[in-house]
């Protein structure tokens, strides 16, 4: 048998199923560069046509996890489990700001590895990237200590954590091959693996601004997550959560940021996304032992909540891994505000009936909140707040969102897209449930 890059890609291509030892030495490849990026794209784009069997993606997961270290917390002596959750990726998408510290105010260590914007959906560590002075690419030493400190450190993947799925992951974001639930599969469990989970949830997006668009794909990358996570000894619970409309009221990195902060000060939270707040964090506090049921998990967020500890837990985090000590007094102060605001009016009375979400997160890359090529620089100021969830009246002239934008011709461009984007109907309209399916686990 041939390891020719050119003869792995080949078989991709044709549809065979690849050896683990093929696999072994594409993921080799990633990390010493004898795979140049031109083949690693075109493996990518032969995995994404082909896709992948069970045991490929096992073994993709497996060669992934182990390209770098493997995180063990047994020398550390931890007094909780190690917890995480991971999101497929959303527009406004910013569950885990808040989740990782409520998690650690109840008794949880959150060693949480996040990614940047893949293709129209924002990124964790981008949001993160707006705080000055904070690390999202710390030392392993950084990171325990952080962990100790703060009881949850949310970063990027380090150099000794699964280094090959870096790689594969900025390139499936320039080259259309984001869509791949093998290679979701890998890229996401591959980083969790790494970091010694004892208990993971995922929150697997669908609808209009996911790319498991319909339900049917974001069932099938459910069960893929649970299967190859499970079968690698890794607790694994799902929910599948809607995305057909923008969750929370903001997108746009330092917007978001705002947002979360809002929503751990215990300040009035957009419904849909403290309601995907509050569920996934006591399903693992379920699976962590922390809480005799879901019921039983609720009532602790909602205390940790309230009485400011899981605040507490953000403010610790941002400090240990380099940021302000006062951040969350002085938000204001640390996060950079964009220059031109305007106010996008309704051009008519209605409800709001539909979002065109997928292309909202594609207008803020065009405002420059996000990327068009691996190396761009994102403006973390722009975005768009004060928008309204599905089902909400509005008047003519009413508010419909606030575009924060870098100059005014940008603001007047976003003005005219976001209008087409966010429909109107004369009739009384629904809101949308946002949790719409748990798979994995017993109740």
């Amino acid at each position: 048998m041939s390891l020719l890059p050119q003869e792995i890609i080949r078989h991709k291509r044709d549809g065979q199923t690849l050896s683990a030892e093929e696999i072994q030495h594409f993921v080799r490849g990633l990390v010493d560069q004898s795979w140049s990026d031109a083949q690693a794209a075109a493996m990518a784009m032969a995995c994404f046509l082909r896709g992948l069997a069970q045991d490929e993606k096992v073994a993709l997961t497996r060669a992934m996890m182990h390209s770098g270290e493997v995180l063990s917390w047994a020398q550390s002596a931890l007094p909780g489990p190690i917890l995480d959750k991971h999101s497929t990726g959303g527009v406004g998408d910013k569950v885990s700001l808040p989740l990782a510290p409520i998690l650690a105010a109840c008794g949880a260590f959150v060693p949480m590895i996040s990614g940047r914007g893949l293709g129209h959906t924002g990124g964790t560590l981008d949001k993160f990237d707006s705080i000055p002075g904070y690390q999202t690419a710390p030392s392993l030493d950084t990171l325990r200590q952080a962990l100790r400190t703060a009881g949850c450190a949310i970063i990027g993947q380090t150099a000794e954590l699964a280094p090959a799925d870096r790689r594969l992951y900025a390139i499936r974001d320039v080259t259309a091959c984001v869509e791949s639930i093998p290679l979701i599969t890998a890229s996401i469990l591959s980083k969790k693996l790494a970091a010694g989970l004892q208990g993971l949830v995922m929150d697997v997006k669908t609808g209009n601004g996911a790319f498991a668009a319909d339900l049917g794909m974001a069932q099938e990358l459910a069960r893929s997550l649970v299967e190859v996570a499970e079968g690698a000894g890794l607790p694994t619970r799902a929910w599948i959560t809607d995305m057909n409309q923008v969750l929370g009221r903001s997108c746009g990195n330092a917007l978001e940021m705002h947002e979360a902060l809002a929503l751990l000060k215990n300040e009035a939270a957009e419904p849909r996304l403290l309601e995907v707040t509050r569920t996934l964090s006591a399903e693992l506090l379920c699976i962590g032992g922390l809480a005799d049921d879901l019921a039983d998990g609720l009532l602790q967020v909602d205390r940790v909540l309230a009485n400011g500890s899981a605040l507490e837990h953000f403010a610790r985090m941002i400090a240990a891994l380099g940021g302000p000590h006062d951040f969350v007094e002085k938000p204001d102060h640390y996060l950079a505000a964009a220059p031109v605001r305007k106010v996008l009016r309704a051009e008519q009375s209605g409800w709001i009936s539909e979002m065109a979400t997928r292309d909202i997160g594609l207008l803020l890359i065009e405002m420059g909140g996000g990327r068009r090529q691996v190396t761009d620089r994102i403006d973390h100021r722009v975005g768009l707040s004060d928008l309204h969830a599905i089902g909400t009246r509005v008047e003519a002239g009413e508010a419909l969102a606030v575009i924060h934008a870098a100059d005014e011709a940008s603001a007047e461009l976003a003005a005219k897209r976001l209008q087409q984007l966010i429909r109107l109907s004369p009739s009384l309209v629904s809101a949308q449930a946002v949790l719409l399916q748990r798979l994995g686990g017993e109740r």
